[in-house]
C-alpha cells in the first residue's frame, strides 16, 4: 500500500545485532527519552513491564505527512488507545494470535528475549487481551495471508472514507 508509511518508533531498549538507528527504531538513551517527553515530542509513549520505553515521535508523523503519505503506527495497546483518544479519525486494529498457547510458542520461537522476559511479555499479553474490545477492529492472525488481507481491507476502507488522507 504505497500511500502508507510505517512510523519508526523511538525506544530506550538496547539495539540488537543488525538493527539500524532510524530503520527499526530511533534508539535513545533514557536521558534523551526523558528530555523529549518533557518537550512534548511524543504523540504517545509507553513504559514496558521489562523497563524499556517506546513511543511515536510527532516529528516522525510530520515527516510522513510531509511526503504526502499516511502514517501507519505499530503500537502496544496502551499507546494505540491513547492515539485513538487523541487523533480524530485514527483507526485501531488489534491483531492477536489464535490462542494464548500459540502466542507463547511464537514468542519462544522468535528467541529474541530471555525466558524471564518472555514470562513478563506473556503477563503483559494477558492484560492486553482484556483490552481488545476497545479497538475498532480485531484480526486473528491464524493464517498470515488471510490476516493480511483482512487488515488491508480495513485500511483501504479507512483510506477511502477519509479520501486517502487518513490520519495515524
Amino acid at each position: 500500500m504505497p500511500e502508507l508509511e510505517l512510523a519508526v518508533s523511538a525506544t530506550t531498549r538496547e539495539r540488537r545485532p543488525g538493527e539500524l538507528d532510524g530503520r527499526e527504531y530511533w534508539f535513545m538513551s533514557d536521558a534523551e527519552f526523558d528530555s523529549r517527553v518533557r518537550d512534548g515530542a511524543f504523540l504517545e509513549y509507553v513504559t514496558h513491564a521489562w523497563g524499556a520505553r517506546a513511543g511515536t515521535l510527532v516529528s516522525e508523523i510530520d515527516r510522513i505527512r510531509a511526503g504526502s503519505r499516511v502514517p501507519l503506527l505499530d503500537l502496544e495497546t496502551e499507546g494505540a488507545l491513547r492515539v485513538q483518544r487523541l487523533v480524530p479519525g485514527a483507526v485501531t486494529i488489534f491483531v492477536k494470535a489464535p490462542t494464548f498457547d500459540e502466542l507463547e510458542r511464537r514468542l519462544r520461537e522468535r528467541a529474541t528475549e530471555s525466558a524471564g522476559e518472555i514470562g513478563v511479555r506473556l503477563d503483559v499479553a494477558r492484560h492486553q487481551l482484556e483490552l481488545e474490545d476497545a479497538f475498532d477492529h480485531v484480526v486473528v492472525n491464524d493464517d498470515l495471508e488471510r490476516a493480511v488481507d483482512e487488515v488491508e481491507a480495513i485500511v483501504r476502507r479507512a483510506l477511502n472514507a477519509a479520501g486517502t488522507m487518513a490520519r495515524p
